[in-house]
């Protein structure tokens, strides 16, 4: 995420925040109070209602409430009138794949990020995503093996490797239960710059298998 974030308090107008826009080359901007709560976040299509609807703001009959609402904005003149509120945001330890979720989820192109308190720490944008699958794969396994696998495991997994070839990991090797080489492919997937697992470990036992018995069940 960028960290430097540029920002408005609600009371900014709307000429105010096009020149910001303009200057940074940004393409929308968080709108925040005292204590650094975001409220919401105004974009260039919140900018552009004023352009669409100039001379034209009068509800029309039939019109739904989301058009109601564009054309509104064609009317007001500060920051906390045009933001769309309120606002997606993520939280700081939210995974990258969450984010993306997030970001697809909602239509939107970026993430206000904020701490336990609400406020502001950064913002993430769809290529802040994308870069995470540039990374080398050296870079990928070592965090694979080293980071997310011997976290997990508490025992170690001196009996799994991975190899990664543009992104795709190959996890190979041998384990006691299926659960357990289940959960590898699974953390493996979370590492940053993944772009898929082929999960290639073998087990012993098949524990995921669960055999019903007389009022109870033996995994």
């Amino acid at each position: 995420m960028t960290t430097a974030v540029v920002t408005v308090d609600p009371s900014a107008s709307y000429r105010a925040v096009v020149d910001l826009l303009v200057e940074r080359r940004i393409s929308a901007v968080p709108v925040v109070d005292e204590a650094l709560q975001v409220a919401g976040v105004v974009s260039e299509a919140d900018l552009l209602r004023k352009i669409e609807y100039a001379g034209d703001e009068k509800p029309r009959l039939l019109e739904g409430r989301r058009r109601r609402g564009e054309r509104a904005k064609a009317t007001v003149g500060t920051a906390a009138d045009l933001m769309s509120a309120p606002p997606v945001v993520a939280r700081a330890d939210m995974s990258i794949a969450a984010a993306a979720r997030l970001m697809d989820a909602e239509h939107v192109k970026r993430l206000p990020v904020v701490d336990d308190l609400g406020r502001l720490v950064g913002i993430v944008a769809r290529s802040d995503l994308l870069k995470a699958h540039l990374r080398p794969d050296d870079q990928i396994r070592e965090d694979v093996v080293d980071g997310m696998l011997a976290a997990y495991f508490a025992d170690g997994v001196d009996d799994v490797d991975a190899q990664v070839s543009g992104g795709v990991v190959t996890l190979t090797g041998r384990v006691d239960l299926a659960s357990t080489a289940e959960s590898a492919g699974h953390v493996t997937r979370q590492v940053p710059g993944v772009v898929t697992v082929v999960n290639a470990i073998t087990w012993v036992v098949d524990d995921r298998q669960t055999v019903t018995g007389l009022g109870y069940g033996v995994a």
